[in-house]
Formats: structure tokens, sequence, C-alpha cells
């Protein structure tokens, strides 16, 4: 494989190309650890969108598209879904609310499946969104399942990330708070033409506060409803503004460490599968499991 050739189509923007790159990195084909190693620095910016199951996600990145492509913006989409359990394929339900952009010149979209990674990201989202900034968009979005609060990875991709939430998630929203305060750059209370949205909206603002003291950032809070395009225009402004201070040399570097981590983590893994421990446990009885573990430190 002429992985350097490969690089200078994607960079030129060949759809093949930047798809035919995604599946090797997606299945890690043999050498594809070359094709990463020379991709060059980007500063594409990544927004991530993400939070509870329900909240209109999907809706309110189609309707994000919208708005970029009307300011004749080129976007990169990731679309993160559940896993089949019989193949580990995704499970695309949700991507019929975004068929319009398919065939679009300035769209590319790409259906991902978590493979039973419980953060709501696919194992090798890093590396993919990585690929995808050498090629000449203007802005990658990245929109994950939605599992809660372990959802907090994707602070190590996105550079904006935009946590979206209903009236109705009140309850959800206390026992999610920690995770979101860490993560969140944006707050989107969507479907804001729901009874109830007002006082949500209110008091997600005054939870928000304690936040205000250790940042010294107000957290945005836009109430949209995505179905309409409302507040879509507002949001794009907001996303904006969190890019310039997302470029600040201690964000930055934050961003980079945070991947680092992510990816040292997961190669450090790779050569241990659950079938393999399954069976070593069975095999030799295990009864204390941290003596077992000790051996792969």
């Amino acid at each position: 494989m002429n992985w350097q050739q490969l690089l200078t189509t994607i960079q030129q923007g060949n759809t093949k190309s930047i798809a035919r790159g995604i599946s090797y990195v997606e299945n890690e084909v043999p050498g594809y650890e070359a094709l990463l190693q020379a991709l060059p620095a980007s500063a594409t910016p990544v927004i991530g969108i993400t939070g509870p199951p329900g909240a209109g996600k999907s809706t309110l990145t189609d309707a994000l598209i919208g708005e970029l492509v009307k300011n004749h913006k080129k976007v990169a989409v990731l679309c993160v879904d559940p896993s089949s359990p019989f193949n580990l394929g995704a499970l695309l339900g949700d991507r019929i609310r975004m068929s319009e952009w398919y065939n679009h010149p300035d769209v590319y979209i790409r259906s991902l499946a978590t493979r039973g990674s419980l953060g709501g990201l696919h194992p090798q989202i890093i590396e993919i969104t990585e690929l995808l900034k050498t090629a000449p968009f203007d802005y990658i979005l990245v929109e994950t399942v939605g599992v809660g609060q372990s959802e907090v990875e994707i602070v190590a991709l996105a550079d904006v990330t935009v946590v979206v939430l209903v009236p109705e998630a009140g309850d959800e929203v206390q026992t999610m708070k920690a995770g979101l305060m860490e993560i969140a750059d944006i707050f989107v209370v969507n479907k804001a033409d729901r009874p109830d949205a007002d006082t949500f909206y209110r008091n997600l603002k005054s939870m928000l506060q304690p936040a205000f003291h250790k940042t010294a950032l107000e957290i945005p809070v836009i109430k949209t409803v995505a179905s309409q395009k409302k507040g879509i225009v507002e949001l794009f402004d907001a996303i904006n503004g969190r890019f310039s201070e997302a470029q600040t040399t201690e964000k930055k570097y934050r961003l980079l460490a945070e991947k680092a981590w992510h990816l040292l983590q997961k190669h450090r893994m790779k050569d241990i599968r659950k079938d393999d421990l399954l069976a070593a446990i069975q095999k030799e009885n295990i009864t204390n499991v941290y003596s077992f573990i000790t051996r792969f430190y």
C-alpha cells in the first residue's frame, strides 16, 4: 500500500480516498500506523455534540450542517451509532434525518459503530478525526451515542463540546452534573418550545454558577428548536466564540495530552482480550482477581 499517495489524494478532498483511509484505520489494516504518522499538523476545528438519548442530537446536527453549508463551509460529520450485537456494525436509524446531505458536495458523512466502547465513541475515533483534519474541510462534527456520564472521553477529541439537553432532563442533569460541567463548553436546551423549557433554562444557568468561579469563563446556554431550525444561528456564533478560547496554549496542550493518554491506554491494552482472560481464569481456577491481574502490569 502506497500510504503517501493515499494521503495526497485525501488532502485533495477525494471522497473515495477519504472513505478508504477511514476504513483502513477503523479496521486496523496492517501498516495503517504509517498513514497516521505521516499526517501533517492541522488546525481544523472539531465540534463534539453529545448528551443523553432522545435529546435531539441528530436533528441538531442536521440543522448545524445546514447553517455551515449556508455560510459556504465544507463539513465532515462522524456519527457514532450503537453497535449491532450480531456484527458490531452501526445501527443507522438516526441517519435518515440527515439523508438530504449525503450527496451534497460540501458535506461528507460517515457512520461508525461504538463496537462495544463504553464511552459512546468509536475505539479509533481520535485517529479517524485526525485523518479527516488533513482533508479540505472547514469543520468536523462528531455526534456521539449519548450514554451519560461515561461520555466525558469526548473531551479528548473535540475543540468545543456541545452538550444537548431537553426540558424534561431535570432529574438526569442532577445525576450527570459533575461530568457535564467538566466537559461542556456550550449547553443547548433543545425542544425549547415545550412546556417548562424556560424554567429548565433558568435552573440550568443557576446550576452552572459555581463553574463560573472555577473557570472564569461563562458557559453559554442556548435555547433551540432544532426541528424548526430555531436558535441554530446563535449556536453557531457561540461555537465560533469558544474556538478562540480553545486555541489558547494551555487548552491546546491539555487537549493533546488527553489524546495521547487515550491512545497510549488503548495501545497498552491492545494484546489483552476478554476471551483470553476468561480462559485463563477458568483454567487456573482463579479466586483472587487482584493477584491475577498483577501479572499484566
